[in-house]
């Protein structure tokens, strides 16, 4: 299938490793350009390097809780590659601990870095492409079914599928789409973290729970993200679709 990826740019937060490099390799292999952005300026020199070089991708050290970031990134792409087609916002996920055991200041931090900082970056980069553009936002599962362990991610996400869904209907009527994509354990180092702080018995139900019985690997989810990013899923937005091997237990 022809994606119609071929020299249409996107920014890709956290995109030096694990979900966000995933899908900005897909995107690369099918013909895309891309902007990858982490905190860390060694990591986003390294996964350009990874991604081909210049001509198929530049970097920017940027962090979503800085207001400036989300124009600084629009801005990376017209003067690199001379448009912007969409984005894929992935942004690290919240410290672990229940609602009653996270603080004011976790909860302050995270709000503004994963909740806020998305946001932003939403509305600009919505605000500045055309049609055909699209926005894809990493969630996670939490959007839909509380996960033990993950209180500020199970308060945060849900609104943050919501925003996506607003979105959809502001923009849709100029040709942009906008999703939601809710991963499961992708074997990412967000899940050996998570697991790590686990028992073995908790690590055993977590694997069991998952229909197709192992974790997904980043590759997997990129390629779906690359699909829906892509002219082909031109018919898809306002909505959030899971890579979980199944585990989610709604429909």
């Amino acid at each position: 299938m022809d994606l119609g990826l071929a020299d249409r740019v996107y920014v890709v937060t956290g995109g030096s490793r694990g979900l966000g490099f995933a899908t900005a390799a897909a995107l690369v292999a099918d013909g895309a350009r891309v902007v990858v952005s982490a905190r860390d300026p060694r990591d986003v020199a390294s996964a350009v390097e990874r991604l081909g070089g210049a001509g198929r991708a530049v970097g920017l050290a940027a962090d979503l809780a800085d207001p400036q970031a989300p124009a600084r990134l629009v801005e990376t792409a017209v003067s690199g590659f001379g448009r912007l087609d969409g984005a894929l916002l992935s942004v690290g996920g919240p410290p672990p601990g229940t609602v009653g055991d996270a603080t004011d200041e976790q909860w302050r931090a995270a709000f503004e870095s994963v909740f806020l900082g998305a946001v932003r970056a939403a509305r600009t980069i919505t605000g500045h492409v055309g049609e055909g553009a699209a926005v894809g936002l990493v969630l996670s599962s939490s959007a839909r079914s509380p996960i033990p362990g993950l209180g500020i991610s199970n308060g945060l996400r849900p609104g943050l599928a919501m925003v996506a869904k607003d979105l959809a209907d502001q923009h849709g009527p100029r040709g942009v789409r906008v999703f939601g994509l809710l991963p499961g354990r992708i074997a990412t180092d967000r899940t050996r973290e998570l697991d790590a702080a686990a028992d073995e018995e908790t690590r055993a139900k977590t694997r069991s729970a998952i229909p197709l019985g192992r974790y997904g690997e980043p590759e997997e989810f990129g390629r779906v993200a690359a699909f829906l990013l892509s002219p082909a899923a031109g018919y898809v937005t306002g909505t959030v679709v899971p890579v979980d091997g199944g585990a989610l237990r709604t429909p």
